[in-house]
């Protein structure tokens, strides 16, 4: 008999039996705490499941450029769920214009302004909660009134000065939009001896992030090469909404995760439901296991040795041959659902844009590394020399539209700076399965 079975036996036994136990509804057995509400894992919209599993983590083929950079190594990982594309412009939009009305909410709220009616004759301030908790609490339910005469005058310093008008446009001033965030340092606090039993304080961290990409990236990466028309319109225009945001820092996209995390939970938590695990970016091992889509011995994402198929047509976006960049589809980036998915579903696990990790890069990683969940994280701050300056270095992986093939194999790695952006790098997220495999759940 199954041990649950048991238990809701020896409940009901112990219910009817009360009186003999003077009180005790559970008869003095240990059946748990009682009345806990089911719970199944939600898929997060965007993204596939991908199962735990063990696998040979490093080199499929020669290390051609004699780089150095990885070893073989048996590693596992545990089941987790992956964005089945890159972040795309728009969806990171959405984050950008959260942090830019967030931004007027707080400039409305601590002026004093009326907010905008909600039903008639019923009006709602922009801040709930001015001193408590930090950040203030806004209130979503008021729209912003941008050309309202009183609201206007308090929002002018979002706006670009007048001396830096082009055109005399009156424009938003994106170098002004910053998110703010809070979080644990559950690594420091591990390393504590006292786990922050009286105190736990020196380990709550505020982070402040400039959440708007460098649309410059694309002038600044080349030399003598005319991308104009993408540093004026890349990322804001619709059409190149589905395309990879680029031109973001690897803190940058840390922000994007801690804000997305918060926006799924405070919505749940607003429900009266149970939160889910963060979204963040993927560790090397992660990302490594999920391009390979079960295929552990291929060095692409989709199988075999080549990288066109039958037909002769490549597979993905990168710089094929020597220089003809449009032989496989693209000049530059194309679309994140562009070409086949792997055996998990995943889009463009190799080529179109390179993907920031969250680990920083060492060449002999692999080697101290555990073979549990691997995972090198350290993020240096700002300002100080914390430790090694190649731990500002940061893995990114699959290769991007401007990189040789070479740059395409699920094993190879190189690396960026944190505080670095380019029109090669994007990012995506994953969140930790909550639970052993999604079949527990049946």
């Amino acid at each position: 008999m199954k041990k649950q079975n048991l238990k809701q036996i020896v409940l009901a036994g112990a219910v009817a039996a009360t009186v003999y136990s003077c009180g005790d509804p559970y008869g003095g057995q240990l059946v748990g705490a009682q009345n806990r509400p089911k719970w199944y894992q939600p898929d997060p919209f965007g993204m596939v499941y991908i199962p735990m599993g063990s696998y040979n983590m490093g080199p499929s083929d020669q290390d051609v450029p004699s780089n150095f950079t990885s070893q073989s190594k048996t590693v596992t990982v545990e089941a987790f769920y992956m964005d089945q594309t890159e972040i795309s412009n728009n969806e990171y939009r959405q984050y950008v214009e959260w942090v830019r009305d967030s931004m007027a909410r707080r400039l409305l709220g601590e002026a004093g302004v009326d907010g905008f009616y909600v039903e008639e004759d019923e009006y709602e301030p922009y801040i709930q909660a001015l001193a408590l908790p930090d950040p203030p609490r806004l209130n979503w339910k008021t729209r912003i009134q941008w050309d309202e005469e009183e609201q206007a005058e308090v929002l002018e310093e979002m706006y670009y000065s007048q001396k830096e008008r082009y055109y005399k446009r009156r424009e938003l001033d994106v170098r002004k939009y910053v998110f703010e965030y809070y979080f644990i340092d559950y690594k420091m606090a591990a390393l504590d001896p006292e786990r922050g039993q009286d105190d736990r304080s020196p380990f709550l961290r505020k982070e402040r992030v400039k959440v708007y990409p460098d649309t410059l990236v694309w002038v600044a990466d080349y030399t003598y090469s005319y991308n104009e028309p993408h540093t004026k319109m890349y990322f804001w225009h619709p059409a190149y909404d589905d395309y990879p945001v680029v031109g973001v820092t690897w803190k940058q996209a840390n922000g994007f995760s801690y804000w997305r995390t918060n926006f799924m939970n405070d919505y749940l938590y607003n429900r009266g439901e149970f939160p889910v695990h963060d979204f963040r970016l993927p560790t090397e091992a992660e990302w490594e296991y999920a391009a390979r889509g079960g295929l552990e011995l291929s060095p692409y994402p989709w199988g075999g040795p080549y990288i066109r198929n039958s037909k002769g047509c490549f597979l993905g976006n990168f710089k094929p041959l020597r220089g003809n960049y449009i032989d496989d589809g693209g000049a530059k980036t194309v679309q994140v659902e562009s070409y086949n998915p792997n055996g998990y579903g995943l889009y463009c696990m190799a080529g179109n844009v390179a993907e920031w990790c969250r680990d920083a890069f060492e060449e002999s990683g692999y080697s101290f590394a555990h073979d549990l969940n691997p995972d090198y994280y350290y993020e240096a701050k700002d300002g100080a020399l914390d430790g090694p300056v190649a731990l500002r270095r940061k893995v990114i992986r699959g290769g991007s539209w401007k990189d040789v093939g070479f740059f395409l194999q699920t094993s190879s790695r190189t690396y960026e700076y944190q505080d670095s952006c380019k029109s090669f790098i994007g990012f995506r997220n994953v969140q930790t399965f909550m639970g052993r495999a999604k079949e527990d759940y049946k």
